[in-house]
C-alpha cells in the first residue's frame, strides 16, 4: 500500500509540475527570475519522476535531488538579487554559496557510494543524509530571508511562493532527521513527501498569477486548468486508494465492489460537473479566492468584440448580438434591449430572455433617470428599497414583478441614452460590486455606439434612396419640359394647319410618342425601377439623327448632314436621349434663324450651334455638373445626362466652345461593322 502512494504520488508530482513548466514556457517572455523557476519546475519534475521509477534509495535520484535544490536555490537568489540593497549583501551570497556548495558535494557522494567498498557504504550514506539536513535548513534560512527582503506581506505571489518552498525543504528535514536517528529511511514519510509535493503544484501556480513584484505571469485559463488538473489528479489518487482499500477489506466481492465504486464515483463526478449552476459557482469562487479581480479583462474584451462583430449570413442581428455580448460578462443567461424612443423606452431585441418581452414600454422617468448620469440600477436593491427615492420612482412596477430582473445597464452615447439593457439573474445569485459597475459602464458606452453607428447607416441608407430619387427627378423634370416645348409647338401649329390631314396625321403621331415616353418618365420614378441597360447593337446613326432632329428641331432650323450608312455600337433608345438633349440645347442657344446643324460620321455625331458660346471655365467647372445653366430658367440637367448615358454606352462626350462663336458637342461611339438585324429609324 506504501509503494503505490510512493509510486502514483510521485508519478503525478512530476506530470504536474513539467505541466505548469511547460504552461510557463508556452506563454512566453523572457526574465532571469522567469527562466530559473522553469529550469526549477523541470529539475523537480526530473527528481519526482526518478523517485516514482527507480526509486528513491538510487543515486540516480540523489543526483536529481541535489539538482532540484539547486534549480530552486537559483530561482531564490534570482530573486533575491532584484532587491538593490540585497545585491550588495556579501553575506547572503555567501550563504548561497555555502548551500550550493553543499548540494554539490551532496551528489557527488552520491555517485561515490556506488564505488565504494561494501564496510564503507553506511558511513558514507550517513555523511550524506547528514548532508542534506544541511541543505534543508540552509535552505529554510534563505527563504526566510527571501521573505523579509523581497516579498512583504501585501506580494501575496512571493509569500504562497515562499510557503510552498518552506513547506518542500521541512518535509526534507523531517525525512533526513528520522532517516539518520532512526538508521533507517521511513516509507511513510517518502509516501508523504509525494502527497505533499503534489500539493505544492496548485500553490505555485496560483503564486505565479498573483506575483506581485514577481516578473513571472499566469493567465487564468492556466490556472483555472491546473487545478483541474489537480483536482482529476486527486480524484484518480482517491479512486486508486479506495479500490486498494476495498481490494484489501472486501473479501470475496471485492471486484463486484470495485466496480461499483468506480461506475458510481464517475457518474456522481459527471453529473456534478454538468450541471450550469456548479461550473458557474466553481467560477465565482475561484475568481473571489483565488485573484485580485473578478473578471480577466482582456479575455472578457475579446470575447466581448467577437460576439459584437461576429459575421456571416447565420449571425443574430446586431441588437440581439450586443445583449448576448453584455450578458456575456456577468454570465446573465439572458438580456433584453430597451430601445430609447420619444423620450419612453421601448421593448426591443432579447437574447434568452424568459417569458418574452413585455407589452409595456419603460415610462419618461427611467429615461430621464439613466440618461442623468448613466447609473446602473441594481434591482434587488431597489426591491429592497435600499436606493433613493428617484430611483425607486423611476423603475416601472414589471420589472420588479420579474424576479428574473437583475440588472439595468443603461446605454449612453455623446450624453444621449440610445437604450438599456435588462439582465437576467446569473445561476449563481450575487450582488453588483464595483468591478461589475465599472466594466458594465464601459460596455454600456461600446455597444452604445454600435447601435448609434447602425441608426446612421440606416439613416444615411434612407438619405441616399431620397438622393436617387430627386436625381431622378430631376432627369425627369428636364425631360417633361422637352415634352412640354414640343407639344407647345404641336398646339401652336394646330391653329393654323388643323384642316391640313398630314399635319393631324403628324399630330397624332406626336402625341402618341409623348404619351409613350410620359408613362416611360413615370415607370423611371417608381422605387422598382432600375436604369435600362441593355446591350450596344449597330446602329445606322444618320436616321436616328434625322428623327431626334424632326422631334426636337421644332420652328428652328436644324440641319442633318453626313455618310448614310455609318454605324456606331450604341443603345438606340438611350442614344435618342442623349443627342435630344443636345439638340434641344443647341435650339435653345441659338438666335433668331441661325441653324443648328447636325453631322454625321462613323461612330459619330456633332451637334454644333452659333449661340452665345460658353468660357473655357464654365466648360471646366460648370457644364456637366447638375442643376447649373447659362440660360433662364433651364434646368442645368440635359449635358450632365447626356455625358452619363454615353459613357454608360462605352462612348465619349466632347465640347468645344468659344464665347461669342458656339458650341460643338461631339458624341464618339465604338465603331461597328453592319450586320443582319441592324438598327434603323422607322
Amino acid at each position: 500500500m506504501t509503494a503505490t502512494i510512493i509510486l502514483w504520488s510521485h508519478a503525478l508530482a512530476a506530470l504536474l509540475f513539467a505541466g505548469l513548466a511547460l504552461s510557463q514556457l508556452r506563454d512566453g517572455g523572457a526574465s532571469v527570475p522567469r527562466t530559473a523557476f522553469l529550469v526549477a519546475l523541470g529539475l523537480t519534475a526530473l527528481w519526482a519522476l526518478a523517485t516514482a521509477g527507480i526509486g528513491s534509495g538510487e543515486a540516480v535520484t540523489w543526483v536529481a535531488e541535489s539538482l532540484r535544490n539547486l534549480g530552486w536555490l537559483g530561482f531564490m537568489f534570482a530573486l533575491v538579487r532584484r532587491d538593490p540593497a540585497a545585491r550588495r549583501d556579501r553575506a547572503v551570497k555567501t550563504i548561497y554559496g555555502v548551500v550550493a556548495l553543499v548540494a554539490l558535494v551532496g551528489a557527488g557522494l552520491a555517485m561515490l557510494q556506488v564505488s565504494v567498498p561494501a564496510d564503507l557504504v553506511a558511513s558514507v550514506a550517513a555523511v550524506r543524509t547528514l548532508l542534506r539536513m544541511m541543505i534543508a535548513v540552509g535552505s529554510l534560512v534563505l527563504v526566510n530571508h527571501l521573505y523579509s527582503v523581497v516579498a512583504p506581506a501585501s506580494r501575496g505571489g512571493i509569500r504562497l511562493a515562499v510557503i510552498a518552498l518552506a513547506t518542500m525543504w521541512l518535509n526534507d528535514f523531517v525525512l533526513y532527521t528520522a532517516a539518520y536517528l532512526g538508521n533507517g529511511w521511513p516509507l511513510d514519510l517518502i509516501a508523504a513527501r509525494g502527497v505533499v509535493m503534489v500539493a505544492l503544484v496548485p500553490v505555485l501556480a496560483i503564486a505565479v498569477h498573483r506575483n506581485g513584484d514577481w516578473t513571472l505571469k499566469i493567465s487564468r485559463t492556466v490556472t483555472w486548468q491546473s487545478l483541474t488538473l489537480v483536482a482529476l489528479s486527486a480524484y484518480a489518487l482517491a479512486t486508486v486508494l479506495a479500490i486498494s482499500a476495498i481490494e484489501t477489506f472486501g473479501g470475496a466481492h471485492a471486484r463486484v465492489a470495485q466496480t461499483a465504486f468506480v461506475f458510481g464515483s464517475a457518474a456522481a463526478l459527471l453529473t456534478l460537473l454538468s450541471s450550469p449552476a456548479v461550473k458557474a459557482w466553481m467560477r465565482v469562487m475561484v475568481a473571489k479566492h483565488l485573484f485580485r479581480h473578478r473578471y480577466d479583462y482582456r479575455a472578457e474584451w475579446v470575447r466581448f468584440t467577437e460576439t459584437l462583430g461576429t459575421p456571416g449570413e447565420g449571425a443574430p442581428p446586431l441588437e440581439a448580438r450586443i445583449v448576448k455580448a453584455v450578458a456575456d460578462l456577468t454570465d446573465s443567461p439572458g438580456g433584453l434591449l430597451l430601445v430609447a424612443d420619444g423620450g419612453v423606452l421601448s421593448p426591443g431585441a432579447t437574447w434568452q430572455w424568459m417569458g418574452g418581452p413585455p407589452a409595456s414600454a419603460a415610462g419618461d422617468e427611467l429615461a430621464a433617470f439613466l440618461a442623468d448620469g448613466g447609473r446602473i440600477v441594481e434591482l434587488d436593491s431597489v426591491r429592497a428599497g435600499r436606493v433613493a427615492p428617484a430611483e425607486l420612482a423611476a423603475v416601472p412596477q414589471w420589472m420588479l414583478d420579474d424576479g428574473n430582473a437583475w440588472a439595468l445597464v443603461p446605454l449612453l452615447h455623446v450624453n444621449a441614452l440610445i437604450g438599456a439593457i435588462l439582465l437576467a439573474r446569473p445561476p449563481v445569485d450575487r450582488s453588483l460590486d464595483w468591478e461589475d459597475f465599472d466594466l458594465l459602464r464601459i460596455a454600456g458606452r461600446q455597444v452604445a455606439s454600435y447601435l448609434a453607428e447602425a441608426r446612421a447607416h440606416d439613416q444615411l441608407a434612407d438619405a441616399r434612396r431620397f438622393d436617387e430619387f430627386n436625381r431622378r427627378f430631376a432627369f425627369i423634370l428636364h425631360d417633361v419640359k422637352n415634352l412640354v416645348s414640343q407639344l407647345t409647338l404641336v398646339a401652336r401649329n394646330a391653329e393654323r394647319h388643323a384642316d391640313n390631314p398630314d399635319f393631324r396625321a403628324d399630330m397624332v403621331a406626336t402625341l402618341k410618342d409623348s404619351a409613350g415616353r410620359m408613362n416611360d418618365l413615370l415607370a423611371r420614378l417608381s422605387q422598382h425601377h432600375s436604369r435600362r441597360v441593355d446591350e450596344p447593337v449597330a446602329v445606322e446613326l444618320l436616321p436616328l439623327v434625322e428623327r431626334v432632329a424632326r422631334r426636337h428641331g421644332g420652328g428652328h432650323p436644324v440641319v442633318v448632314s453626313g455618310e448614310r450608312g455609318a454605324l456606331a455600337m450604341a443603345d438606340p433608345v438611350r442614344l435618342e436621349q442623349a443627342l435630344g438633349h443636345l439638340i434641344q440645347n443647341a435650339v435653345e442657344a441659338s438666335s433668331g434663324g441661325e441653324p443648328v446643324t447636325v453631322a454625321v460620321a462613323r461612330g459619330s455625331i456633332t451637334v454644333a450651334d452659333g449661340g452665345a458660346g460658353m468660357s473655357a471655365g464654365f466648360v471646366r467647372d460648370h457644364l456637366f455638373r447638375p442643376f447649373v445653366s447659362t440660360k433662364p430658367g433651364g434646368f442645368g440637367i440635359g449635358a450632365f445626362e447626356a455625358r452619363q448615358v454615353v459613357q454608360a454606352m462605352g462612348g465619349t462626350l466632347d465640347v468645344v466652345s468659344r464665347e461669342g462663336e458656339g458650341t460643338r458637342f461631339t458624341i464618339a461611339l465604338p465603331a461597328a461593322i453592319a450586320a443582319p438585324g441592324l438598327e434603323r429609324a422607322a
